[in-house]
C-alpha cells in the first residue's frame, strides 16, 4: 500500500474538485485517515484506503519544554526512529524536521552523527513530520509558516526526496509555504549546493554547517569534511548566491577550545569576505558522551566581537529545549534499534 504523502499534489489519485476536496483534507485540516474525509463519497473513502495510507508513524513521543519547544521522536512503521523539533515565537511558529533515520557525516559533537546512518526518509515521511506536529500541538498544518530542514540526516545527501518533501511543502494546495521561510541546511556538500541552486522553481534558502574555518580542525570535528575542502564549499556558496540572489547562512557551533579561538575568527571573516552572508554562532547542547564542552559566554562575545569588527553579518542562535534533549539524536540515540530498526 503507498503512502499518499510521499505523491506530489499534482499527481493524486483524483482530478479536479476531488484532488481540491482530498488535499484540504490532508494539508489544511491533517486528516489521518480517508473515513475523515466526510464529504467525500463512501464508496470513493473505501476505494482510496484500499490503496493508499496516510500515517508514515507507529507511534509518536513529545518531550515538551518549560520554554514552549516541543521535541518529537518518531518510531516509524520499520521500527526505526527519528525527530523534529517544534519551535513556537512570538511572530512565528517554526519546525525542524529530519530528512534520514541518523547520518553519514559523523560530526563529533552531533548525538546524530553517534547513531550512525540508518536510511533515507521518504518525501512522506519528512511531510509527514509537519502534520503530525500540527496534529500535535492543536494547530492547522498551514499555521506552521517557517520549517528547517536542520534535524537528523544530511539532505543534500538524500536529494531527490528532500525536493520533492520541499515541493510538496511549497505547493499552494498543499502546504503553501514561502520559500522566503523554508531553509536547508547541509554539512557543505558542494556538488548538492550547485545542484540546488539549478533548481529554478524552489528558490529555497540555504545553510551551511562549516563550524571551522581551517581544515585540521574541520577535520577533526567533521571526520568526513575531508572529500570537500573549505575552499570547494566557499566556490559552491558563491555559484549559489550568484545563481539565486540569496543571502548564505552559515552555522558554526561553539566548541571550548577547539574551534573558538579569535585567530579563528579572523580566518573566517576573511572566507567571507565578499559573500552577501550571515553567521550563527551557536553554544553547543552538551549530550551525553560527546566530548565536547560549549565556549564560555565570555569567549562567545569575543568572538562575536571580533567578526563583527571585521564587518561580518553575526548573531549568537540560542538553542531552545535544553531541558527536553533538543540537541538533534538526543532522544532516539537512547533507544536501541533506532538506527537498525529493531525498536
Amino acid at each position: 500500500m503507498e503512502l499518499l504523502l510521499d505523491l506530489h499534489p499534482d499527481l493524486y489519485p483524483l482530478e479536479g474538485f476531488r484532488r481540491r476536496q482530498v488535499l484540504d483534507w490532508v494539508f489544511g485540516q491533517g486528516a489521518g485517515s480517508f473515513a475523515a474525509m466526510t464529504n467525500l463519497p463512501t464508496d470513493l473513502r473505501t476505494e482510496l484506503a484500499t490503496q493508499y495510507h496516510l500515517n508514515p508513524y507507529r507511534e509518536i513521543e513529545t518531550v515538551r519544554s518549560t520554554d514552549g519547544s516541543v521535541k518529537y521522536l518518531f518510531t516509524l512503521l520499520d521500527g526505526r526512529q527519528m525527530e523534529a523539533v517544534y519551535m513556537p515565537y512570538l511572530d512565528r511558529k517554526t519546525i525542524c524536521v529530519s530528512t534520514m533515520v541518523g547520518c553519514p557525516a559523523k560530526c563529533a559533537f552531533c548525538a546524530t552523527g553517534a547513531m550512525g546512518f540508518g536510511r533515507n526518509l521518504t518525501p512522506g515521511e519528512i511531510v509527514g513530520q509537519v502534520l503530525a506536529v500540527a496534529g500535535g500541538e492543536g494547530l492547522e498544518p498551514r499555521e506552521l509558516r517557517n520549517l528547517v530542514f536542520m534535524g537528523m540526516g544530511e539532505p543534500l545527501l538524500n536529494y531527490a526526496n528532500t525536493m520533492q518533501a520541499a515541493r510538496i511543502l511549497l505547493h499552494p494546495q498543499a502546504l503553501g509555504m514561502s520559500k522566503r521561510r523554508v531553509t536547508l541546511s547541509t554539512v557543505g556538500l558542494p556538488r548538492g549546493i550547485r545542484q540546488l541552486a539549478a533548481e529554478d522553481d524552489l528558490g529555497i534558502k540555504l545553510a551551511i554547517s562549516l563550524h571551522a574555518p581551517d581544515e585540521e580542525t574541520r577535520n577533526r570535528i567533521i571526520p568526513t569534511g575531508h572529500r570537500n575542502s573549505i575552499a570547494e564549499i566557499m566556490d559552491s556558496a558563491r555559484e549559489y548566491q550568484a545563481a539565486t540572489g540569496r543571502r548564505v547562512t552559515f552555522e558554526y557551533a561553539m566548541l571550548q577550545g577547539v574551534n573558538d579561538h579569535l585567530w579563528q575568527a579572523e580566518l573566517l571573516a576573511g572566507l567571507l569576505r565578499g559573500l552577501v552572508s550571515h553567521v550563527n554562532l551557536i553554544p553547543m547542547n552538551p549530550w551525553e558522551g560527546s566530548g565536547f564542552e560549549s565556549s564560555s559566554e565570555t569567549q562567545i562575545q569575543a568572538f562575536y566581537d571580533a567578526l563583527e569588527e571585521r564587518g561580518v553579518d553575526v548573531s549568537v542562535r540560542r538553542s531552545r529545549g535544553k531541558d527536553a534533549g533538543a540537541a538533534c539524536g538526543q532522544l532516539a540515540l537512547k533507544r536501541p534499534g533506532a538506527v537498525s530498526g529493531s525498536a
